[in-house]
């Protein structure tokens, strides 16, 4: 039966038989066809974000460059709309697409580390817990995220927040180098020595410059302790904590990243009553020093009110890094995420953002306000394509929630408190933590890259002037 498949402007294409099965045959991985729209293939690792319809028409798992190489090739000679799959966990949905081609690299997770000269060789299709686990045998850490299922693709080529941030940066500033299959199937070694231009771009320029098959990441010394702190406190005393927290963070050494979230807490068994479907306001902090050290540095963060609880200790690395996943579960949360960058966290700010967070549409809405500096801040605005190296802060209104039939609800409330909370932002948003609805791929793109947009459309221009990579946050070609 002949298979239809989006074009790049949407519309139906059909796919002979011939060139479907040519295909199948090349390649090492396996190539999935779906001929109805109820025939959507079950994938090994789903979107994150079950508010995106998940139905390619076409996907190729593939087993290594080569298939990747491959699917570009078919992807470009037949126009077809095509999406790009490594840990799936984009917020916006753009780790899939509906009736075009997936090109999917859940199953080329390795990780190879190389402990003498403190570097990791990770693969396109792995998720923060992959690397986690394979360089904390030898003490060492490159700086990720923090939640563990989150793919190491998305994050680093949008630029990668994470518990080392202040010491370490970004994870697109640790990226030695990144091979890279283009648009026109041609795979490239992106790095300081080789395709400068690119390697530049994807530092923080998303997708749209190809598929990356792997990274290799800088490690540094890290664990496997780490000092932590983790404090509940009551969330109507969130403002009085986000200040205090607000005034430690300003002079804590770069050892320290540290952020304040609120959500109602689910009664999780392991967890104390006092906690159980309880609103709070979390204080989170690492020091990726020496432990009991760091305990002392953090202690100011375990004294801003009266806690409900307190669970700060001294924590193993990959602990800390697997601990927010039950609040992120994969397929289980609807979400739409807003973000903005403050110069300044005013009292009157943290007023607005305590106001929102204690107006939460759902129990798993999270408002996060996030300390930004050190090692970010060390970067130069045009030395990575992420642009955005001076705001000392970061306010995220993460809206999650279950019910399909509260998405219109759920999207306007994150919205307008968005709106609200970035009359005291500087303008510019962070791409990763921006969600879609009926927005354009285009939206915000220029906020987020600001003067850096012109080099990367001319960037884009020079590798991918078709726009074939275009389901992302999309940068258009320059002319």
């Amino acid at each position: 039966m002949t298979v239809t498949v989006a074009n790049l402007d949407g519309s139906p294409e059909p796919l002979p038989d011939a060139a479907v099965d040519g295909l199948r045959t090349q390649l090492r991985g396996q190539l999935v066809v779906s001929v109805a729209s109820d025939e959507a293939p079950t994938h090994p690792r789903p979107a994150w974000n079950p508010m995106h319809a998940d139905h390619p028409a076409i996907t190729v798992r593939c087993a290594g460059t080569a298939d990747v190489v491959d699917a570009v090739n078919f992807a470009r000679d037949h126009g077809l709309l095509v999406a790009v799959r490594g840990g799936g966990h984009s917020v916006a949905g753009l780790s899939t697409v509906h009736d075009g081609m997936l090109i999917d690299l859940s199953a080329m997770r390795g990780v190879q580390v190389d402990p003498q000269r403190r570097l990791a060789r990770v693969q396109g299709g792995a998720v923060l817990g992959d690397v986690d686990r394979e360089t904390q045998v030898f003490g060492l850490a490159t700086p990720l995220g923090r939640v563990s299922d989150t793919g190491v693709a998305g994050l680093t080529l949008g630029g990668g927040y994470g518990h080392l941030g202040g010491k370490y940066g970004l994870s697109c500033d640790n990226v030695v180098e990144a091979e890279v299959v283009c648009a026109d199937g041609q795979v490239r070694t992106a790095s300081a020595d080789s395709h400068p231009d690119l390697y530049w771009a994807i530092r923080g320029g998303g997708g749209n410059f190809g598929v990356v098959t792997s990274f290799t990441f800088r490690l540094h010394p890290v664990g496997p302790i780490v000092g932590f702190a983790g404090v509940f406190y009551p969330l109507e005393d969130i403002a009085e904590v986000i200040r205090g927290w607000r005034n430690y963070v300003v002079t804590a050494p770069d050892e320290v990243t540290a952020f304040v979230v609120s959500l109602t807490f689910p009664a999780v068994p392991d967890m104390p009553e006092v906690i159980h479907d309880r609103q709070v306001a979390i204080v989170v902090a690492v020091h990726c020093g020496e432990p009991d050290a760091g305990m002392q540095v953090l202690q100011p963060l375990r004294e801003l009110g009266t806690p409900l609880f307190d669970m700060s200790q001294p924590m193993p690395y990959t602990v800390l890094q697997s601990s927010f996943d039950p609040f992120f579960p994969r397929q289980a949360l609807r979400a739409y995420w807003k973000s903005t960058y403050l110069d300044a966290l005013t009292d009157d700010a943290v007023d607005t953002i305590s106001r929102k967070a204690l107006d939460r549409p759902a129990p798993l809405t999270v408002v996060g306000t996030f300390h930004l500096g050190g090692a970010v801040h060390a970067v130069g605005a045009e030395d990575t394509a992420f642009s955005e190296r001076s705001a000392p802060f970061m306010v995220s209104v993460d809206t999650n929630w279950t019910d399909p039939a509260q998405d219109a609800a759920a999207v306007a409330w994150g919205r307008a408190a968005w709106e609200e909370i970035s009359k005291y932002g500087n303008g510019n948003v962070f791409l990763n933590f921006t969600g879609l609805a009926d927005e354009s791929l285009l939206s915000h793109v220029d906020k987020a890259f600001g003067r850096n947009l012109r080099r990367l459309g001319q960037i884009k221009a020079a590798y991918d002037p078709g726009n074939l990579f275009r389901i992302n946050n999309n940068i258009i070609p320059a002319p």
